[in-house]
């Protein structure tokens, strides 16, 4: 589990930070820094909610009278995992987390017990998402993108559009992030007893709070500033630009530390109870700690390689293109998320990505770096779970 949540620091990580280092507001040294920060928190402090996700895709009734097998198709899982992610790492490739834990878990449940074994309809929804989401979010960027350009960076004054573009980005960033990272926390209605208030009153609050904090700061002109008007802006919207980076990082903590850590809390689950898990598990505070111990020392380790795949090495960019990719992959994992679609927030980065840099550049030249990745997105299921079914199969033979 810690080997496989190192995985998920040196691949995963780069969904918050890649951005963000390639259009140059934050060095490779400083978005380590942060990211290992927020994944941190947001893996000890909010992931007590995760639930376990391979429960739509393992049916565990079928081991109800053998729950060593599931114990060692966990183990199978996380072994296949770590390392289909660490060769994605090593090569240069950001794939899905989420996708290589399901498509380890349905190897090995199908070398288990059979066909019966898999949830073939979620398997269906998965695939769907799974093709949809990169189209979905480079649309967003580039309708994005074109707009800030076209009213905001192509104007004659752009310092002065800034002073009326400001609040609504702002609103817009808080808005679009603050409604993933906020379900993170759970009910909050109780925090204030004292107040009859329902719990969106205090995002709403908070939210107002921060956007008029954002506004003030982003429209306040340093006197004595020599660079060009259309700088001042770019560097206003990298400002905004590590604000989402920060949000991806710290709900990114929060949530895909279950990829990891879900599969030993079954494991320790069944050595101690002797059954299968008939609910959603409560994760010891001790797994939280090492799994974001993990995720960190992975991305200060080997982060560095995807984060310039997804930076740099597929389009040149800019805090304007940096911002927009972030806001439009963030704005689809929440649409898919409201509709119950299961999404790679990997997917849907690398298409904003792409997305504009088809859209800033006529002659783009990432097509090769591009069918790499795609490669990588395309063999990650399938792989993944003839790895799961090859290292059940071997854990059983050896173990009994």
């Amino acid at each position: 589990a810690a080997s496989m949540a190192w995985s998920l620091g040196a691949n995963d990580v780069a969904n918050s930070m890649g951005t963000s280092v390639g259009s140059g507001v934050l060095s490779l040294k400083q978005a380590l820094f942060i990211a290992g920060i927020l994944e941190f928190s947001g893996a000890v402090l909010f992931s007590q909610r995760v639930a376990t996700r391979l429960a739509n895709l393992v049916n565990p009734e079928r081991y109800a009278e053998d729950p060593h097998l599931l114990m060692l198709g966990m183990l199978a899982v996380l072994i296949a995992s770590t390392a289909w992610i660490q060769i994605a790492t090593i090569t240069g490739n950001p794939v899905s987390s989420t996708h290589t834990v399901v498509g380890a878990a349905a190897g090995f449940s199908f070398a288990a017990v059979g066909a019966t074994g898999v949830n073939w309809s979620s398997l269906g929804l998965l695939s769907l998402a799974w093709v949809l989401t990169p189209f979905l979010s480079g649309i967003l960027a580039v309708v994005l993108y074109s707009q800030l350009q076209r009213d905001l960076l192509d104007q004659p004054f752009p310092l002065s559009r800034w002073l009326e573009w400001c609040p609504w980005l702002s609103a817009l960033a808080i808005g679009v992030f603050g409604t993933i990272v906020t379900p993170i926390f759970g009910p909050i209605g109780g925090l204030f007893p004292g107040l009859d208030l329902p719990n969106h009153t205090y995002v709403i609050l908070g939210g107002s709070a921060v956007v008029l904090g954002l506004t003030f700061w982003g429209i306040r002109q340093p006197q004595e500033c020599s660079d060009p008007p259309l700088e001042r802006v770019e560097n206003r919207l990298g400002s905004l630009q590590v604000l989402s980076a920060s949000f991806v990082a710290f709900a990114h903590g929060a949530n895909d530390i279950g990829n990891a850590i879900a599969p030993l809390a079954v494991v320790v689950f069944i050595y101690t109870q002797k059954v299968v898990p008939a609910q959603q598990l409560v994760i010891p505070i001790w797994m939280l700690l090492l799994g974001g111990a993990a995720i960190v020392m992975g991305l200060a380790l080997q982060g560095k390689t995807v984060i310039t795949t997804v930076g740099s090495t597929i389009t040149e960019l800019q805090p304007s293109s940096g911002f927009s990719a972030e806001l439009a992959t963030a704005t689809t994992v929440l649409l898919a998320s409201r509709a119950g679609l299961p999404v790679s927030t990997s997917h849907a980065l690398v298409g904003s990505v792409f997305g504009i840099g088809l859209r800033k550049d006529t002659e783009f030249t990432g097509y090769g770096i591009l069918g790499s990745i795609l490669s990588a997105w395309v063999l990650t299921f399938p792989v993944a779970a003839l790895f799961g079914a090859g290292i059940f199969m071997g854990l059983r033979a050896l173990i009994g």
